[in-house]
């Protein structure tokens, strides 16, 4: 194979074996037509579908960019040498853990969140192809129910086309989203293609959304919330490394949760949730729940803190959007 004068002519001769082929496929989540058109010049492959192909061939890697080099350039064949990330650094760890031991409980959630979900941002779209990463956690019972019956999706950032904090962007998720199919099952699920997956698992797609990832957040088996990836590329979920990498990011973030922030399976019945736009009109008034609550509290003579009382207006706004979505039903 070193006698091959381009990287399609080496392509070609590696595919030849049906059964090759399809593996490469199947590692890459580039399809057996696409590979086939790229042998024969019909069409040019992007970047990034250049870097999945070479992680899926690590053994003719060396000889791939040497060959790419004459056809894209060498400044394209170097910066596709890049190594996929096998694991969070040891130090990144040691910073997580150190966090843990010194922030109060009540900064404890938004800090390691955001400090994980950077890192795992960086590492995870190293070539700004577009990605979102959220965290949504389990909504607390009320006192009139035992079960969790939603998800609050509430920090997280994104590259380029989202923006880099989410702090405008509030939702409760329900059971019509992939979010609250992976935290009910205990299972990460994927959805590679939005054009062809729509209908394998639910999900409430967002705009640029082309695959998505969710990943439970777990201690055991008891369940806190979901660790959730969106990526303006279909395929970018498929590299088994890539998804061992979210898995231990995903573990990482359950320190970020209180021991009381997580519940048996048994427990999680979600229920259907109103559109984003809908919930964008009722979550308008939120602060000035929280203030009244605060108030009544005060003429009681009762002691409230505001993340008790933030509490309470979230389990309030809950209520009537669940009996919205149902009315709507």
């Amino acid at each position: 194979m070193q006698d091959s004068l381009t990287w399609r002519e080496l392509l070609g001769k590696i595919i030849r074996d049906p059964q090759e082929k399809q593996l490469i496929a199947n590692e890459s989540g580039i399809s057996p037509l696409t590979l086939t058109r790229w042998v024969s010049g019909e069409s040019t492959p992007r970047p990034q579908n250049l870097r999945h192909l070479l992680l899926a061939l690590p053994g003719y890697r060396k000889r791939f960019l040497e060959l790419m080099s004459g056809e894209f350039g060498q400044s394209l064949a170097e910066s596709l040498n890049v190594e996929e990330p096998q694991e969070i650094p040891a130090q990144f760890y040691a910073w997580v853990v150190k966090l843990y031991v010194n922030l109060s409980p009540v900064r404890r959630f938004n800090t390691i969140c955001d400090v994980v979900l950077q890192e795992a941002l960086r590492q995870l779209d190293p070539d700004y192809v577009g990605l979102e990463i959220t965290v949504a956690r389990c909504m607390p019972p009320s006192y009139e129910s035992s079960k969790v019956r939603s998800l609050c999706e509430s920090v997280g950032c994104g590259t380029p086309p989202w923006n880099r904090g989410l702090e405008q962007r509030i939702l409760f998720l329900g059971s019509e989203t992939l979010a609250g199919y992976a935290v009910a099952s205990g299972r990460p699920v994927a959805i590679q293609n939005r054009q062809y997956g729509e209908h394998l698992f639910p999900a409430r797609w967002i705009n640029w959304e082309a695959s998505a990832l969710a990943y439970p957040i777990m201690r055991a088996d008891r369940v806190a919330g979901c660790l959730l990836i969106s990526c303006t590329q279909p395929n970018y979920f498929h590299s088994s490394v890539q998804r061992t990498l979210i898995q231990h990011y995903a573990e990482l973030l359950s320190i970020a949760f209180d021991a009381d922030s997580f519940y048996e399976l048994s427990t999680i019945k979600l229920d259907h949730m109103p559109s984003p736009e809908l919930q964008h009109i009722h979550m308008k008034g939120f602060q000035t729940r929280v203030t009244q609550h605060l108030i009544q509290a005060a003429k009681r003579n009762r002691s409230l803190s505001r993340p008790q009382a933030e509490l309470l207006a979230w389990q309030e706004l809950e209520e009537e959007l669940l009996h919205l979505a149902e009315s709507n039903h």
